[in-house]
């Protein structure tokens, strides 16, 4: 991108984000599945110690800035967007949990958080991704809405009542066996 803006002059503008979520999510990313397992009573894996961090950004938050680059920012420029907060995955999904024991008091599985099961990490992976938003914030004046816990509420509301989206997801034949492969009960 940055050699034919300067090689031909195209108007480009770049943009790096940090973790989306939000709804519409599929199941293999870590806010979905730690909602689907908890509702389902499956275990909730946590690889290594689970203290790998990350910038969160709410996927609104996201269309709303990448829409502001698009009309506002100057052909060259590049902008990090993220969330402006940094969590722990296990913090993340321990916060996941607490949410639905307040939503499904009812649940044969709460505390939810019993679900979580520490799993072998994965190879080469990394312990922290962050972003600076500086950049954004002061050249555009755009900083996200949505903060972690309110963005985690919204996430989690729309799946529980989109339950048939879910289902058209999860039960695709490529979704079901990866589940049925990474994924025990309790």
């Amino acid at each position: 991108m940055r050699s034919y803006f300067r090689s031909y002059g195209l108007p480009v503008s770049i943009t790096n984000c940090s973790n989306n979520y939000g709804p519409y999510q599929f199941p293999e990313k870590l806010i979905l599945l730690a909602i689907l397992s908890a509702v389902n009573g499956w275990q909730i894996p946590i690889y290594g110690d689970g203290k790998q961090i990350r910038d969160w950004l709410y996927v609104e938050d996201h269309c709303e800035a990448i829409w502001l680059v698009v009309k506002k920012s100057k052909p060259g420029e590049a902008y990090n967007i993220g969330g402006g907060n940094q969590v722990a995955n296990i913090d993340l999904v321990r916060q996941i949990c607490s949410i639905l024991d307040e939503l499904l008091l009812d649940s044969e599985y709460c505390p939810h958080e019993l679900l979580l099961t520490y799993i072998a990490d994965r190879p080469g992976h990394d312990r922290r991704y962050a972003m600076d938003i500086a950049k954004i914030n002061r050249d555009l004046g755009w900083k996200p809405k949505e903060q972690l816990n309110s963005g985690l509420r919204k996430t989690i509301q729309w799946y529980l009542e989109n339950e048939d989206w879910i289902e058209s997801i999860i039960s695709k034949p490529q979704h079901k066996a990866w589940l049925e492969k990474n994924y025990k009960k309790r």
